[in-house]
């Protein structure tokens, strides 16, 4: 009798554990039933070579996401231009920031447009160093400038000479060259060099046009800059973009993480990292 009794006890005790077993299993890798983990949010956003002010801004971005909307915002870093907008493209990645409009409309005429912006983030304003003179003013006839040779920023710089009031350019010019000068009063000389190498000539050339990608390695500041590119018509083409694939621009999660990029406190993190090197351009009025 005692004997039947351990068996049986034995046998409940085997149950009950199994049936433990399962209940846990369940639970760890069932589907879940309800709470924070079914509401779960995910948007991996990629960004290019990211600087210590960009990736504390996507930082804070990544917090106000989470408390305000419960998206978790992951960040896949690039180091090139190109791959970026590929690995959007290919769905490896739901948005990206590292581009301007200008870029974006290039990119996409050799890749069936498949990339849209959906919000506005900054723009650098290009500008003019110098550490032989400090203003435009002081530049001789004859000067030379070096700019980008590449197609998209020579055209910035050359705009920015436009605005400077140093040369004109021919009516209706999208994507300006050195043969869309109209008038040259000053006589410039126009060096066309790779765009890193702009920032290394300071020293050889009266004045060159820096993208803002070189600048801080180069350890240019305020002290050479002799003029900056207004924000107006010409520059709304350099406005950087948080840019979504084609089809799901319209997405509500996209929205939110748009929302929680366009905040007050973005606009203190890029006072308190760039100054006036990067401005918020989501609300700028464009003269």
């Amino acid at each position: 009798m005692r004997m039947r009794k351990r068996k049986l006890k034995a046998r409940l005790i085997a149950t009950s554990c199994i049936c433990i077993i399962l209940i846990l299993g369940w639970f760890s890798f069932g589907p879940p039933i309800s709470g924070q983990a079914a509401n779960t949010k995910v948007v991996t956003v990629g960004l290019s070579s990211p600087s210590k002010g960009e990736s504390a801004i996507w930082h804070s971005v990544a917090q106000t996401a989470k408390k305000k909307y419960n998206i978790t915002i992951k960040i896949k870093t690039f180091t090139d231009y190109n791959t970026p907008n590929k690995a959007l493209k290919n769905g490896e990645i739901d948005l990206n920031s590292y581009q301007h409009y200008a870029f974006l409309n290039q990119w996409n005429k050799t890749n069936g447009n498949a990339i849209v912006p959906i919000a506005k983030t900054y723009i650098a304003p290009n500008r003019v160093f110098s550490k032989k003179y400090k203003s435009l003013n002081q530049l001789p006839d004859g000067t030379t400038i070096a700019v980008a040779n590449d197609a998209t920023n020579e055209s910035r710089a050359l705009f920015v000479l436009k605005n400077a009031g140093l040369i004109k350019l021919k009516r209706n010019t999208v994507l300006a060259t050195v043969n869309d000068i109209s008038a040259n009063p000053r006589h410039l000389k126009i060096k066309e060099l790779e765009a890193a190498q702009t920032a290394r000539v300071i020293s050889s050339v009266d004045a060159t046009i820096v993208n803002n990608d070189f600048v801080e390695p180069a350890g240019l500041t305020a002290k050479e800059t002799i003029y900056t590119e207004p924000l107006n018509k010409d520059s709304e083409k350099w406005i950087n973009v948080i840019a979504a694939k084609k089809g799901s621009q319209h997405k509500k999660i996209y929205r939110e993480v748009v929302k929680a990029y366009q905040t007050a406190k973005t606009k203190q993190l890029f006072r308190k990292y760039f100054g006036k090197s990067q401005i918020p351009a989501w609300d700028t009025t464009l003269k």
